[in-house]
């Protein structure tokens, strides 16, 4: 005996391994001491990735070197806690991996964590890690940090550079993280993003789309638009745009991975293998007349929108009940998927923010910004969206 305390059990629905750091910063820099989850779809030099499935990373070599996004992390004096996990190829919204089960949510335990950033957003929202690592193709920041009262950006479509980045669907494939407080979130932009393009100016809502959501978060987003006098607008969201998404999403998806789906039968989860069963059915005809639908809705959210802020729910629900189901979180996730596919057409970048409502229930509130206005997204939501009474960022104004 050594008299020393035995380490805690991996929790291996949160880590896929970690290490006391599992990967030195390369540098001092602006987040020295800052401790990085990164979710498994980025290369981490001497691993391999596994993308959530245990029979995927088995047979894969170790990664030669980092991705970017790592690297640069590392070169502004972060260091690696650990590689986390991510539902099955990140193709999901729930939390939820067939390999390795579904984590806790720490903010509502008997609630789903959202994902597919799952594993990067639990861990910092148990204080396990300063900055998640994550992605977001439809909501994968966004609804995780939704659920868990956390903030989190996902960024412009190619403003991070995504080498060594194990793709779902690049068309829509964002660099995204999460952190526990906006002040955390800012400094990460600094160190990964250039500078803006352009600045936001002022606020939007449509209430249309505020009341896709449960009716206490559409209050408190209105509430939270109401106090920064956002001018209402009518955004002409066609069901089409969400089908098309989705087809889109799809081909891609099959093109990525379907060779290696289908060589492995029986691996994934039901979910996750129902909608590469879709996947597989998408032919290249249906996605040219997508891609076609996807380019006008576009063109019309980022004109209707222009340079300013467009504020709507980060999702639509609260975290569903860990009880409620597959059945009870794929409702949830289709109307999400509503609301987050809006960013994810257009490429652009949307922050999220912790939201309390009169009633207690806490969410998410979503910045829809411009094109190349990440970094002053995130200023702004602290300067003026963080500040007035019903905006959250402690935990223990989680439910």
């Amino acid at each position: 005996m050594t008299g020393l305390a035995a380490r805690p059990a991996l929790d291996t629905s949160v880590w896929r391994v970690t290490g006391s750091p599992l990967v030195a910063a390369t540098a001092p820099g602006p987040l020295s001491g800052a401790a990085v989850a990164v979710k498994d779809l980025y290369a981490v030099a001497g691993f391999p990735l596994g993308a959530g499935v245990p029979a995927y990373q088995r047979e894969q070599a170790a990664a030669p070197r980092h991705a970017d996004a790592v690297a640069r992390l590392l070169a502004a004096g972060a260091h690696v806690r650990g590689i986390a996990q991510t539902d099955e190829f990140a193709y999901s919204l729930t939390g939820g991996n067939g390999g390795f089960g579904m984590p806790v949510n720490p903010a509502a335990p008997d609630r789903i964590p959202g994902g597919s950033t799952s594993g990067p957003a639990v861990a910092v929202a148990r204080g396990e890690a300063d900055i998640g690592l994550g992605t977001d193709t439809a909501g994968s920041i966004r609804v995780p940090a939704a659920y868990q009262g956390l903030w989190g950006i996902r960024t412009t479509h190619g403003r991070v550079g995504t080498a060594g980045l194990l793709p779902l669907a690049q068309s829509f494939d964002t660099v995204g993280w999460i952190t526990r407080d906006g002040a955390r979130l800012a400094a990460v932009a600094d160190c990964l993003l250039g500078t803006d393009t352009s600045a936001p100016a002022g606020f939007v809502v449509d209430p249309a789309l505020c009341v896709c959501a449960d009716p206490a978060i559409a209050a408190a987003v209105g509430a939270a638009a109401e106090s920064l006098a956002a001018e209402p607008v009518a955004i002409p969201v066609s069901e089409g745009w969400l089908a098309a998404f989705r087809t889109v999403q799809a081909f891609e998806a099959w093109a990525n991975h379907g060779e290696w789906v289908a060589a492995h039968p029986g691996v994934l989860g039901p979910a996750v293998a129902q909608r590469f069963a879709f996947a597989a059915t998408v032919t290249a005809a249906q996605v040219a007349v997508a891609r076609e639908v996807l380019s006008a809705a576009a063109q019309t959210l980022r004109s209707t929108i222009g340079a300013r802020v467009l504020l709507l729910p980060a999702a639509a629900t609260r975290p569903p009940r860990r009880a409620g189901g597959q059945a009870v979180w794929e409702q949830a996730r289709a109307r999400t998927l509503r609301l987050t596919c809006l960013a994810s057409l257009a490429g652009l970048p949307a922050l999220t923010v912790p939201l309390r409502s009169g009633t207690g229930v806490t969410a998410g509130l979503c910045l829809l910004g411009a094109p190349g206005t990440d970094r002053s997204l995130i200023h702004l939501a602290l300067s003026s969206v963080a500040v007035p009474a019903g905006v959250s960022t402690h935990s223990e104004d989680r439910p």
